[in-house]
């Protein structure tokens, strides 16, 4: 076939597109043939488990179990509701070998409604209370291996308070405008994962509200 053919032959074929169908959601789980606890600590239990998946594989998984943790995301917009100052705080994180600039976060009790845990972290953790609570998103960190889901709050009407952290939570508080997160989170000085999806999330509806 000469070259022309073949060309026209390749334009004539008709392309694959991806489809722009909405994701499904559907919560299709594996089957659980046994499961081992090979290690228990404080926070959390290590898990193996052979599995038979909802494609029918069979595999073989070491699961992080976790309680589950909750997020706040604390502003004071009293002064400028475009712009509002967010609660952060610096820790070190030995995980991360670093000091990471993070939103308020910690662990759900066993039976604790994750609306009361979040209330319950921001004032231990810094001391302010909140009039008004609403759910803005819950996603899983690191799903490969580990179980815990992270339930990210908004809290605003804030009011001081005094703090009450844990013996080990050595923590540094600041107040930053929304602004100035989001241009920490561009040029990488912002790490931590839950930070990153809270406050980009966030950033984004804000400005999407203000095109309508």
């Amino acid at each position: 076939m000469a070259k022309k053919d073949k060309a026209k032959a390749r334009q004539g074929k008709p392309k694959k597109k991806a489809k722009k169908d909405a994701l499904p959601i559907v919560a299709e789980r594996a089957t659980v043939v046994s499961s081992e606890v090979v290690y228990t600590g404080p926070l959390f239990r290590v898990l193996h488990d052979k599995i038979v998946e909802p494609g029918g594989v069979k595999n073989e998984r070491d699961v992080i179990r976790h309680n589950g943790s909750v997020v706040i995301l604390a502003l004071d917009n009293t002064k400028n509701k475009k712009n509002p100052w967010i609660v952060m705080e610096r820790q070190y994180r030995h995980a991360a070998n670093q000091f990471l600039w993070e939103l308020p976060a910690g662990k759900i009790e066993p039976g604790e409604d994750p609306l009361e845990g979040a209330k319950r972290e921001l004032a231990e953790e810094t001391g302010y209370r909140a009039k008004k609570w609403k759910p803005l998103v819950e996603y899983y960190a690191s799903p490969g291996f580990l179980g815990e889901s992270m339930q990210v709050f908004l809290a605003e009407g804030l009011e001081a308070g005094d703090a009450a952290p844990e013996e080990d939570e050595k923590i540094e508080l600041r107040l930053v405008k929304l602004s100035e997160v989001v241009e920490m989170i561009e040029r990488g000085a912002i790490l931590d994962g839950k930070t990153l999806c809270s406050v980009l999330l966030y950033d984004r509806l804000k400005r999407g509200k203000g095109k309508k």
